[in-house]
């Protein structure tokens, strides 16, 4: 009775999404057209917890820009919502399928299609991965900055959609700072060119950075023009611990106030040291209440770490060790880019907190999370891209436990709160999606959320582009 019912609902499916599929056909091949339900549901969430999804009708995915117009006036004139994907590797919940809808998954549209060492600029399709343009363009002896901590998966277009970060941007910036060009399929089908291949540009409204950010809810991004820069030196890493994390916050202080540079500044707490350690066995030292990771790419790298080993010695580190070489570097930052996924094996399950600060403020925000932590009764960890002040309070909890799961949530938005009043952002490089919803509107307050939604209505006048996001 159960299969012949579930058999009925499938039948029920295929009805309704039969005419949506015969349009699609008429521009897809049927290899790009997915409708088996087992199939879709597989696409119907990100990585964020306590995001609710939908299912898709269909999956879509294209190869061609050409392709992509097709999807996109087919759902116009049907009414159909789209929801754009890359990997998949968001934690907001902004690539969560809506009941009905097409979901368009960008993955195969993974071509790199021009580096040019001149110009020094590389021009992508949006499934290209991190860390497969990096490795790239350094053929070329450039350099792609952005390095979100899942570079090995996740994809151009989700790191524009996003407008992410990664552990370099201390230094070399965010996404959004190496956007210059994009072509965008707009709601009804039409292709639209934004920004330039030049270093230099204003004509005009800057519509590329508009559409950095905004979670594919004002069109589809089917090429990207983006600036490189030199490859620079390898760098060293130094590794600081100390008794306190406000200790430590005041190092990082003390190093950006004293005009150091550093290519990477990160922060782990005892908690995220311990879970790293439990799941690699790296050596980390254990009895540390937060370890300050601290590199640089310049011609003297060394000296550097020198100047500002001693500054966390002034701030009361216990222990300072620079590496010996980029081996030992590399080490150091392989445990950093495991700091989430070895969190989420405390518990089974984790909501990633993405509050920016004054890096003045820092402390205090460490301090909240802990002071949350206890009144809660739950494990959170802190790692955080210190050196710009964006944090990622990770909460722990097993989702299987509904009492537990209530306090995960209000603990999540309680660190949100504390961001806001300290002056910060709700997310520094994770986007709103699903997740944050009702944060943004606080944030913003209603006249920019007014402006917000206009510029929306007019890109999207059919609210067909991942609706239920960001607003």
């Amino acid at each position: 009775m159960i299969m012949s019912r579930i058999e009925a609902r499938r039948d029920e499916d295929t009805v309704a999404a039969g005419p949506l599929v015969d349009r699609l056909l008429g521009g897809l091949p049927a290899e790009a057209v997915l409708t088996d339900p087992d199939v879709t549901a597989s696409y119907a969430n990100d990585m964020a917890s306590f995001c609710p999804a939908g299912s898709p009708a269909v999956v879509v995915l294209p190869r061609t820009v050409e392709q992509v117009q097709h999807v996109m006036r087919t759902a116009t004139e049907l009414r159909v919502p789209v929801v754009p994907q890359g990997a998949r590797t968001g934690l907001s919940g902004a690539a969560n399928a809506s009941d009905g809808c097409i979901v368009l998954s960008l993955t195969k549209m993974d071509r790199i299609l021009e580096i040019d060492p001149v110009d020094r600029i590389a021009v992508v399709e949006p499934g290209v991965v991190n860390a497969t343009l990096s490795r790239a363009v350094g053929e070329h002896g450039l350099a792609y900055p952005p390095d979100p901590s899942s570079w090995e998966m996740c994809t151009i277009g989700g790191n524009i959609g996003t407008a992410s970060g990664g552990l370099c941007c201390v230094k070399y910036g965010v996404t959004a700072e190496y956007v210059l060009g994009l072509d965008v399929v707009l709601a009804d089908g039409r292709l639209m060119s934004t920004g330039r291949r030049t270093a230099k540009g204003v004509a005009g409204y800057d519509l590329t950075r508009l559409f950095v950010g905004s979670e594919g809810s004002l069109g589809i991004v089917v090429r990207a023009v983006l600036a490189l820069r030199p490859k620079p030196p390898e760098q060293l890493v130094l590794a600081a611990e100390f008794s306190s994390s406000a200790a430590a916050c005041d190092a990082v202080c003390r190093i950006m106030a004293g005009g150091h540079v550093p290519s990477l500044l990160e922060l782990m707490d005892r908690t995220t040291v311990r879970a790293v350690n439990d799941m690699a066995r790296m050596g980390l030292p254990e009895s540390t209440e937060a370890l300050l990771l601290a590199a640089f790419d310049t011609t003297d790298p060394a000296a550097d770490l020198a100047a500002v080993g001693a500054l966390c010695e002034a701030a009361g580190a216990t222990q300072v060790v620079p590496a010996e070489d980029a081996a030992e570097s590399e080490l150091l930052l392989t445990a950093r880019r495991m700091s989430l996924v070895a969190l989420e094996a405390v518990k089974g399950t984790t909501m990633i907190d993405d509050v920016c600060v004054p890096r003045s403020r820092l402390g205090e925000l460490i301090d909240g999370v802990e002071r949350i932590s206890e009144k809660h009764r739950l494990t959170i960890g802190v790692v955080a891209h210190a050196g710009d002040g964006n944090t990622h309070p990770t909460v722990c909890f097993d989702a299987q436990d509904p009492e537990e799961s209530r306090r995960a949530r209000e603990s999540f938005d309680e660190i949100m709160a504390l961001g806001l009043q300290l002056g910060g952002t709700i997310t520094g490089e994770h986007g709103v999606g699903v997740l944050k919803k009702e944060w943004l509107a606080r944030e913003l307050g209603p006249v920019n959320l007014e402006m917000q939604r206009a510029v929306k209505q007019v890109f999207d006048p059919h609210g067909i582009l991942n609706p239920g996001k960001l607003f």
